[in-house]
């Protein structure tokens, strides 16, 4: 009996950090697979993969979303921001320089979810105060307790912004 070979879907391509890229994968494919897997950016992590720990956030047309959850040929034609695509050790992020100023990492295994959801937190509705930082946050847990830098390199960085 010859076993049965699962769907390969090649679609439109997905733009991932600025560079179109074409999509031939399993249909199953999610998102954060194909980012690791097929793109090799491991900067987005594999922490829970149910969508409750926030490892694998990243931006989808500005928005952001838990990669483990999403299938990849999903977003044919949408704008993926890895957090390779949003600074460089010779020009980081804004955020990416508050979390190094305040020791928002320790391990360093949840820091490019984390560094994801607070730069899209800079555009969503969220109180001015710390605790409503960390409930915007909340979808992103740090087994390090780095939580008060974390929310810090936010605040700095919300302020600096005139957010």
């Amino acid at each position: 009996m010859q076993a049965v070979r699962p769907a390969v879907a090649i679609g439109p391509a997905i733009v991932v950090n600025g560079v179109e890229q074409a999509m031939d994968v399993d249909v199953r494919t999610t998102l954060l697979d194909y980012l690791r897997d097929h793109l090799h950016l491991t900067g987005t992590k594999l922490g829970c993969d149910h969508g409750q720990c926030g490892a694998c956030t990243v931006h989808v047309n500005g928005r952001r979303i838990n990669a483990c959850l999403a299938l990849a040929m999903a977003h044919q034609g949408d704008e993926v921001t890895t957090i390779e695509g949003l600074g460089a050790p010779e020009r980081l992020h804004p955020m990416q320089a508050a979390f190094v100023q305040h020791d928002g990492y320790q391990c360093g295994y949840c820091t490019a979810g984390q560094i994801m959801s607070a730069v899209a937190l800079l555009d969503e509705p969220c109180g001015g105060d710390d605790a409503a930082v960390r409930e915007c946050m909340s979808g992103n847990l740090c087994r390090c307790g780095a939580y008060a830098n974390i929310v810090a390199a936010i605040q700095q960085v919300r302020g600096e912004a005139g957010k």
